[in-house]
């Protein structure tokens, strides 16, 4: 096949209706829509009989190995609209040596950051802007701790929609910069994301903006879904024994859920799921907390404040949804330090070569705490979720000079 087969190539639709996460309410289909009427996620459904019989695991290993092959699960209808910067399958890059030093048998990492604009929020952004683009909206406008944001500005760039996005005013400086050389309006808040999300409603309210914001349109999670298509795809269609998750807003936690249910029913997997992790900072643990108090909402975390900016989320919308699924798959949440994280991030770097961005190291700390407190074994099969490439983030300068000039004792180098 050509390499933009799954651009380009005619294939037929499968959305039959939205539903409300919280409710079951049914929305139209094919309409633009943020939250439902009681102000929660809504949940694109498929007719997966139809699918079932249209498209097999084997059709797909025929396909471009881009985000794209899983068209029938997908809700863009023509593909005219469909916008795309090459969004590839990202390897799975086992951590040999850490696992090794801990007695694991298997420590996987699903590396994110090889996806467009360097993070893994490139699957959302790619759907929600394809769907904009499709519904017919012209101006979006959402909050960031950075990556979001890029991938926002870059798609929206080459749909020819418009951009509005807001983020915390100590948002990483290459964040910031990428966003506006893409072509967007930023503006840097003296706040945290969802004080940046009050303002995208505000503008909503007064220009008319489509609000992009995390969960509050139906397309971002049916982008993050192909994470979990694309893994059980990558390991023979078997899912691993848990998987553990940087979790802020939660959209990829709850699309691979629901791609879980999804691919389940449709016969692909069988009903063994992995154990979900949320991993959060202790510096911002709204998730965890709720979960330790048996809770289905988490409360907005004060003083919100981690290294690890993109889960620095105090509130989030789909909270309900990220603590159902851990639940579900009997999995649980964890908040690690910030300096378990920053040692991760250093150690997976220096013994297996992988450059993990901070939200990558929180996994890595959360399974060798999880690890070590017994809530998992040694001889499960881990997956880590790298969100970002960890070139787009500060590193130490641990360099020496030589004076080329001068004498150089070359047994000490």
């Amino acid at each position: 096949m050509r390499y933009d087969d799954n651009l380009t190539a005619a294939r037929p639709t499968f959305v039959t209706h939205l539903e409300c996460s919280m409710t079951g309410e049914r929305y139209e289909a094919d309409t633009l829509h943020g939250l439902s009427r009681v102000g929660r996620p809504l949940l694109v459904r498929y007719d997966l009989d139809a699918i079932r019989g249209a498209v097999s695991p084997a059709d797909l290993a025929r396909r471009p190995a881009d985000l794209w092959r899983y068209r029938e699960l997908l809700p863009v209808r023509q593909t005219a609209n469909i916008v795309s910067l090459g969004e590839i399958a990202t390897p799975i890059v086992p951590l040999r040596k850490i696992a090794a030093g801990a007695g694991a048998t298997t420590l996987l990492v699903k590396d994110e950051g090889r996806l467009p604009t360097g993070s893994f929020k490139a699957r959302g952004l790619v759907m929600a802007i394809s769907m904009a683009r499709e519904l017919g909206v012209t101006t979006i406008a959402m909050p960031t701790n950075g990556n979001a944001g890029a991938a926002a500005a870059a798609y929206a760039a080459q749909a020819g929609i418009e951009a509005v996005i807001f983020c915390p005013d100590d948002t990483p400086e290459i964040n910031v910069r990428e966003i506006a050389a893409q072509g967007a309006r930023v503006y840097r808040v003296n706040g945290l994301i969802d004080d940046c999300g009050k303002l995208v409603g505000a503008g909503k309210a007064a220009n008319g903006w489509f609000d992009l914001s995390t969960l509050k349109e139906p397309y971002r999670i049916e982008g993050k879904k192909t994470m979990g298509i694309e893994l059980a795809e990558q390991l023979g269609w078997e899912l691993p024994d848990v998987i553990f998750y940087p979790t802020g807003g939660g959209t990829g936690l709850i699309g691979m859920w629901k791609a879980f249910d999804e691919l389940e029913a449709l016969g692909w997997t069988d009903k063994k799921r992995p154990r979900m992790v949320a991993v959060q900072s202790e510096g911002c643990a709204p998730m965890v907390r709720a979960w330790e108090q048996g809770e289905r909402h988490a409360t907005r975390w004060e003083d919100a404040h981690t290294v690890a900016a993109g889960i620095r989320v105090p509130q989030a919308v789909g909270d309900f949804l990220i603590l159902d699924a851990v639940r579900q798959s009997n999995g649980f949440a964890m908040a690690v330090s910030d300096a378990a994280i920053l040692e991760a991030v250093d150690d997976a770097a220096r013994l297996d070569g992988l450059l993990l961005c901070p939200e990558g190291g929180a996994t890595l700390a959360a399974w060798r705490k999880a690890l070590a407190k017994g809530l998992i074994s040694p001889d499960d099969r881990a997956m880590l979720f790298n969100c970002a490439t960890g070139l787009k983030y500060p590193m130490p300068d641990n360099s020496r000079t030589l004076d080329r000039h001068a004498p150089i004792d070359f047994a000490a180098l």
